[in-house]
């Protein structure tokens, strides 16, 4: 899944982030908007992690979002067929 798209969604996703980074509170999600550059500071401010590290972490997150995505789709492909 791009970015864009998170972005787009970031509010029917903030739920999974929340899940994945604890030390973000509302008031952080609700301020990051899905904005890629601002949930990368606030990683790296939160939990300590270099610049590169959080970046991991935030493909990681895009990469689950994919799969999760996929997964609903094929199951919703299966309960029609």
């Amino acid at each position: 899944m791009n970015w864009d798209q998170i972005e787009g969604n970031w509010k029917q996703f903030t739920g999974q982030a929340r899940v994945k980074w604890a030390k973000l509170t509302d008031d952080d999600l609700e301020m990051i908007a899905g904005r890629r550059d601002i949930l990368s500071g606030q990683i790296q401010e939160k939990y300590g992690f270099a610049k590169y590290m959080a970046e991991k972490e935030i493909d990681h997150f895009a990469q689950c979002l994919a799969e999760i995505k996929a997964e609903v789709k094929e199951s919703e492909t299966k309960s029609v067929g």
